[in-house]
């Protein structure tokens, strides 16, 4: 078994997560990662509202009995939702540990830590790292250029940040982008991370709450069909390649604006991908780790694939390699 201090710290089995999905962590998901002895996070603002959130943290409960978590996402949007109703409901459900993601957690963390709630605070940079950690984060994930959805603007790789972020963070590191199986477990561990955050890989499950051609899509794809978006906008996306995103790319890069494309990137857009399975009909994120992804797998069947790969690797592969 392999056990980081991820895992002793934040009461799972094995050191591997499954982060904030918008539309996609659903209480489904999230338990069925659970229940396999990783760390699942629901997505709040998946949910319209705080009080349809609050609904999804007891349905989860109903499905496991394990620990899981809230992602709290903290981006410019169109319509800013209301985050200190959304914190209030993960604070008064009795949540005990959540992801935040996005801009600085400054505003929240002091309410999630008063309610003795472990924040994991996902970042794209060393210096968002370090400020996380010096705010009071309980451990960081260190998103890599890999990732889907907001790989930042410095564009480092994770095989060059998360060993930097070893270097200079003391609380737990995941690392994040690019995580499929257990080859990069072992890499990651190897690289000085105490475990692995997967986005993209957990969305071609069984228990994945959205469309099976999507899924399949997933499965089809290569590494080589993603698109990076609003980079002229300073807020870079990975998102899977498709008819849309294509036309985004050409519009910003003839010098477009937000307005040219408001109506093609619409987040509405991007849920009818995941629930009708027209993988053209909008924007949906997707890392390079898709081109990893061969099979459509039960959540407890990936997981301990993963791990017993690891182990295997470890104890057989590299350990041949010492003489």
């Amino acid at each position: 078994m392999l056990r980081t201090r991820f895992c002793e710290l934040f009461g799972i089995e094995h050191p591997i997560v499954q982060g904030g999905m918008q539309w996609v962590g659903k209480a489904e998901l999230v338990a069925a990662v659970a229940n396999a002895g990783a760390l699942g996070m629901i997505t709040a603002l998946t949910q319209p509202t705080p009080e349809a959130l609050e609904k999804e943290i007891a349905r989860c409960r109903e499905m496991t009995d394990k620990p899981f978590g809230v992602n709290l996402t903290i981006l410019p949007t169109v319509k800013p939702p209301p985050l200190v109703e959304y914190r209030e409901v993960i604070v008064g459900s009795g949540i005990k540990i959540v992801e935040t993601a996005g801009f600085t957690p400054v505003d929240h963390l002091p309410h999630l830590k008063a309610a003795g709630i472990k924040v994991l605070h996902k970042c794209t940079t060393i210096k968002h790292a370090l400020h996380a950690q010096s705010l009071g984060a309980d451990a960081i994930s260190i998103d890599g250029f890999e990732c889907a959805g907001h790989p930042g603007e410095e564009d480092i790789p994770g095989l060059i940040l998360i060993p930097i972020a070893a270097d200079q963070i003391s609380i737990p590191i995941i690392a994040s982008g690019g995580f499929a199986d257990g080859r990069g477990l072992v890499a990651a561990l190897a690289l000085g991370a105490d475990g692995i955050n997967m986005g993209t890989r957990f969305m071609a499950t069984v228990e994945s709450p959205i469309h099976e051609n999507v899924k399949q899509h997933l499965v089809d794809a290569t590494e080589l069909e993603t698109d990076l978006i609003f980079r002229q906008l300073g807020n870079t996306t990975r998102v899977h390649r498709n008819v849309v995103s294509s036309e985004v790319v050409s519009i910003l890069n003839g010098g477009g604006e937000f307005a040219d494309v408001r109506e093609l990137v619409v987040g509405t857009r991007g849920r009818r991908v995941y629930e009708v399975g027209d993988t053209d009909l909008g924007i949906w994120s997707a890392g390079l780790a898709q081109g990893l992804i061969h099979d459509i797998p039960a959540v407890g069947e990936l997981v301990n694939r993963i791990v017993t790969d690891a182990e295997k690797i470890i104890s057989g592969r590299l350990a041949g390699f010492v003489c």
